[in-house]
């Protein structure tokens, strides 16, 4: 099988699998650090404690990009085990090479689509935490229907999150966070942390400034984060 071509289909996709020049180091990493940090698609449920080596809340990101913000994540919480879903390989090598070096022993990666590895591998009731920092806004209107926060993707989600666990978004498009506003509010497994249809009072503490992000505040770009409770 090709490496780059995803194992599970689905009809209408939430990203476009963008496959990049590989740098010769997440080449490498990707090829040498698998087996220690990579999670197979290959429908199998997920023992997390088994796969960890130890019982321990597990956060799970979908779409971390490069991965710099969620292995920052790892690092200061050490409490807790991550689990990162990307399709572009370059950021997944990177991930681990950065990953290998810090020496993180309570981060995995899978880079499949997240809908079908959230349906055929994460255990009902499984996860302390969910976040999905600056997916694809999918700024056009008529591909508004590709954007992941779906009021489907949401039930799923919820399905798969232990009761007080956080869903954590983040967009620096305003007609998106309007869009996330508005599926999570009509959500009924959630409630807004921050009261009703309020966004948090700026980026918090907890979740690292992305190079992308800094960039777009340069840009004069707004960053609107949602912060919703499994109940």
């Amino acid at each position: 099988m090709n490496p780059e071509e995803p194992l599970f289909k689905r009809t209408i996709r939430s990203f476009v699998m963008r496959t990049g020049r590989m740098t010769p180091g997440q080449e490498k990493a990707l090829n040498e650090q698998w087996p220690l940090y990579g999670i197979d698609a290959d429908g199998t449920p997920l023992d997390f404690a088994q796969l960890f080596g130890r019982p321990a809340p597990v956060v799970l990101e979908i779409g971390f990009g490069m991965g710099d913000s969620l292995l920052d994540m790892a690092l200061a919480s050490p409490d807790k085990n991550f689990i990162g879903i990307e399709v572009h390989l370059p950021g997944v090598g990177r991930l681990m090479n950065r990953a290998h070096e810090a020496g993180a022993t309570n981060l995995k990666v899978m880079k499949e689509d997240a809908v079908e590895i959230l349906k055929k591998q994460v255990p009902d009731g499984s996860l302390a935490g969910v976040q999905i920092f600056f997916p694809d806004p999918w700024h056009k209107k008529k591909h508004n229907k590709r954007r992941i926060v779906q009021p489907e993707f949401v039930a799923l989600l919820a399905q798969k999150m232990v009761p007080g666990a956080v869903l954590h978004l983040a967009t620096d498009w305003e007609n998106y966070a309007e869009h996330m506003m508005e599926v999570m509010t009509a959500a009924p497994d959630f409630n807004n942390t921050q009261g009703t249809g309020q966004f948090t009072a700026g980026r918090p503490a907890f979740r690292p400034e992305t190079k992308f992000e800094r960039r777009g505040h340069k840009l004069g770009h707004g960053v609107w984060d949602l912060l919703f409770e499994r109940v």
